[in-house]
This record gives C-alpha cells, structure tokens and sequence, in this order.
C-alpha cells in the first residue's frame, strides 16, 4: 500500500497531519496536531477533482457555516480555522471527534428506547440552531441541512456530558435568503431525501425533518420505513411520493413503542410538508415528556440497583419507596474517583428537565442541616469571574450565608475552575448560559453515600450573555501560559472581593434586623 504523502506535512506553518481518517466524495479528513496549542483537532481537504470555482465556494460556505453554528450549539461538529495549502488547496480546520457513527450504532445493536430519546432530543437541538440560521451580510439566514443521515450523525462520548451527539457535513446545507427563488438540483441522499427533495424545489425546515423521520424510524427498528424496488432515481422518487411507510409492527414486531411516539414520527414522515410538524421545536415538544418518563425510570432503575449492591439490608425499604424522578438528591450520588473530604467541584446532573449544571459540596453534616433548617434565613451570593491570559479561565463562586448561625463564621465560600480550553469547562459554561441556573448539591462528610440537600441558583440574564460571550470567545484564543497562572489571578481578585461582599452581608443582615424589630 503506496503511503499517504501528506503524512507528517506542516499545513499554514501550525497544522501537522497525522492520520487519514476519513475520505469520501467531497474530500479528505485528517487527524492532526495543533503544534501552536499542542492540541488535537482534525483537517478536512476539498478533493482534488473537485477544484472549481463553484466547489471552492461550496467547500468555504461549508466551514463558514460550521463556525458559525459550532459556537451556538455543542451539537454541531465546531470549525475554527479556514485556509489554502502550498497545491492551493483549501481546508478547514475542526473539532478532531472520537467515536461511532449512528448508523454504526443502529447496527450494531437495537437503539433502547431512553437512549433513543436522548440522541434524537440532541440531534433536534443542532438541527433547531441551523434552522434558526447564521448572519450572512448583516441578515439572518436560515441554514437546512439537506442531508440528514445516520453517518452524518457521530455519538462520542464526554466525560462531563456522557454520550454527545454532534452533527457533521454541512456540505450541501442550503442558505435560504429572501432572494433565493430559484429552482434547485436534486443534491442529498436517495433513501432520505423528502418528496420536495427530489423535485428539486426550495427548502425549508421541513424537508430535514422529514428526513430526520426516516432516521428515526431507522433507530426504533433497525429497519427502514419504505423500501425502493431499485436504488435509482426514479425508483426512490416514486417510494417518497406515493408509498406509505411501513407500520413499527411489521418492521419489528419485538419493538413495543408508545403510541404517541408511533404517531410523531410518522407525522414526520407525511408526504405533504404541511402535515408535517412545521418545526424542530415541535418535535422537541412531543419528545420532552417521553423522555421524561422513561429517562427519569431508567435513572430511579439505577439507583436502586446500586442502592441494592451496597447496602442489602435496606432492600424491602427500597423496593417500597422508590426515588422520586424530580428530587434531586435522590438522583445524586458522590463519585467513586472523589476523595470523601471538604471538597469542591463542577459536574453535570442528569434530571428530569436533562442534564443541569451544578457544584458538587461536601460539608459537616451539621452545617449542611443548618442551611437546609433554617432555609428562610440562607442569602444566596454568586459570581463568575474570568480572565483570557495567560489561560482562559473561569472562577465560578458561590457564597451562602446563613442569618441566625453565619453571624460568627461568615459565609460559607464555595468555588471551582472551568478551564475553557478543556471540554468540560466549555460545556459546563455553555450549559451554564442556557439553563439559566444551576444546582447546589450538598454531601455530608458523616454520610457521603448520598445527596443531603440541594439548592437551586437562578443566574441573571446578564451574567448569562457573559457566559455564552466567554465561551464563544475562548475558542480561537491560544493559551499563552500555565492554566494555574489564570487560576491563582482568578483566586487574588476573589480574595480582594470578599471584603466588600461581607460587607454588604453585613448591611443587608442589619437592614433585616431592623425591618424584623419594627
């Protein structure tokens, strides 16, 4: 086998190729190193059949689209950089992805129905921001995918999210300006494609989610909900215009689906794009109290399970009173690779609204039943504080001060880093600006097995534009020194801050005072 040339080549003097990873009608991808950052990422290379003016154009919209899109959804793979090599070839530079496809997925194995759930719910949110669309010359454009596919979807895995689902090949993606009026060539893929598709008409949202019926259907069975006689044009073309999908029963009768899903994707799946739901939105809608359901049982069907495994002796208690799905602390559990000791930490919980953002805290237990007794009195004081250089950095920091018993002791001071070159720190920041709160999950350092009590923390639309502008910004920045630099900078101006925020504890305490003697 003739090695690949590129292997080893430098690319724009920062770029260095690794490995081809991937290859297909449109080009080449590559693993890659960052050499300036000393990070991972991955190069895709428009083919060399295809150097004309009109796939230029093509190939550079797509990563302008990316970009775009990748700083506004975690569900769409991100593009960073845009260039020509030495043969003037162009690239764009991405997110390098470690995973399996969803069509590797569906084939491997029958997708569960909680996990179905999940993976659709995250393919929406990226189809919903395309739709939504990107700024081209000062108007917003919406953005159809027009070719929506299992191997067009990549499920990876995150240490802070769990399985992330991204969407990939904008390729064909179609800008719908006001303007556009023309009449289009068939482009996309046979067995996906919608009615409309294939007649070569404009698009809109709804052709995607037409396909993303197919797709859907596809997951729940394993099979394909209409079959062509041949794999032609006209073939297909007739199958999408006139013949009915399948029922799930006859695709696979082992699959015992709830109704209301049964009837969702067919809706997708209309002939007419008007009987179809009319957007993204609307299939999120119908899938959010399903996924409710079943993710809130699977996560109670865990918990007692472990419950089970570690302690046997309170089995009959459990199986009687089962977790509820919306209490949070029933759902929380300390990590296995955490020290039992008076620590602080960011993580994600899983809950019944999705994946939440909170500061895991262990504390004395009697501090903990302090906060939760006298709850009435607790002031809540919260911050983010953040710096670019040398390292991107947030300090998150979150204060409680309790009026009966913090008189003595101050506020309880609970702090932790998101490192914005780091996967988790940049989720973290993301989930952060579009949750709107996040979670205070307390352990007692007596009973550490599990959640003692929980707060909720509301964040001001303010600090949650800086949030989204923070994470947005951090991307293309290089890290120009050690990430503990930022930290210890970080940690000298909260130190500078506490003085001012006690002494409005102080004034507030005293203000409440008064108002309570009078």
């Amino acid at each position: 086998m003739t090695p690949d040339p590129q292997i080893g080549r430098l690319i724009s003097n920062r770029y260095q190729l690794l490995e081809l990873v991937g290859k297909g009608a449109m080009g080449r991808v590559y693993r890659a190193e960052d050499v300036l950052l000393g990070a991972v990422i991955a190069v895709k290379f428009l083919s060399q059949t295809l150097l004309n003016r009109k796939m230029r154009d093509r190939f550079k919209a797509e990563a302008r689209t990316c970009a775009q899109l990748g700083q506004k959804s975690i569900h769409i793979v991100r593009v960073t950089d845009y260039g020509v090599n030495e043969e003037d070839v162009p690239f764009y530079v991405m997110e390098y992805l470690q995973g399996e496809s969803l069509s590797e997925v569906i084939n491997a194995h029958p997708i569960p129905l909680p996990r179905f759930l999940s993976f659709s719910r995250q393919i929406c949110l990226g189809l919903q921001c395309a739709h939504q669309g990107v700024i081209v010359e000062g108007k917003n454009c919406p953005i159809i995918h027009r070719d929506i596919k299992p191997s067009n979807i990549l499920v990876s895995q995150d240490t802070s999210l769990g399985e992330l689902v991204k969407i990939l090949d904008f390729g064909i993606a179609k800008l719908i300006q006001e303007d556009s009026g023309q009449t289009n060539s068939f482009m996309g893929t046979l067995a996906y494609s919608s009615p409309e598709q294939m007649e070569g008409r404009e698009l809109d949202a709804r052709s995607d989610i037409y396909s993303l019926g197919v797709m859907m259907f596809e997951m729940l069975t394993g099979k394909m909900p209409l079959q062509a006689e041949t794999h032609s044009f006209g073939s297909w073309y007739k199958t999408h215009h006139f013949q009915p999908p399948r029922t799930f029963e006859s695709a696979n009768p082992g699959v015992k689906l709830p109704k209301v899903l049964e009837n969702l994707v067919l809706s997708c799946l209309s002939k007419s794009p008007s009987d179809r739901p009319q957007s993204v939105t609307e299939v999120l809608k119908a899938l959010e109290p399903l996924e409710q359901r079943y993710s809130a049982s699977r996560h109670i069907s865990n918990r007692i399970g472990e419950i089970l495994a570690r302690k046997p002796e309170v089995a009959e208690f459990t199986s009687r009173q089962a977790p509820l799905p919306d209490d949070v602390c029933q759902l929380a559990i300390w990590p296995q690779d955490k020290p039992i000791a008076q620590i602080v930490f960011a993580q994600p919980i899983q809950t019944r609204k999705g994946s939440l953002p909170a500061i895991w805290v262990m504390l004395p237990q009697q501090e903990i039943q302090t906060i939760q007794m006298s709850k009435l009195y607790n002031t809540i004081y919260k911050n983010f504080l953040c710096t670019m250089s040398p390292h991107p950095m947030v300090l998150w920091w979150t204060a409680i001060y309790n009026k009966l018993y913090g008189q003595e002791q101050g506020p309880r001071w609970m702090s932790c880093f998101l490192d914005l070159k780091k996967s988790p720190g940049q989720e973290m920041t993301r989930l952060l600006s579009e949750k709107g709160e996040y979670k205070v999950l307390l352990f007692a350092l007596e009973a550490p097995e599990r959640c003692l009590h929980a707060i909720t923390v509301t964040i001001q639309p303010l600090l949650r534009s800086q949030l989204e502008h923070w994470a947005i910004t951090s991307q293309p920045l290089p890290s120009s020194g050690q990430p503990t630099l930022s930290k210890n900078s970080l940690k000298a101006e909260l130190e500078k801050l506490k003085p001012k925020i006690i002494a409005e504890i102080e004034r507030n305490s005293l203000n409440s005072s008064f108002n309570l003697s009078n």
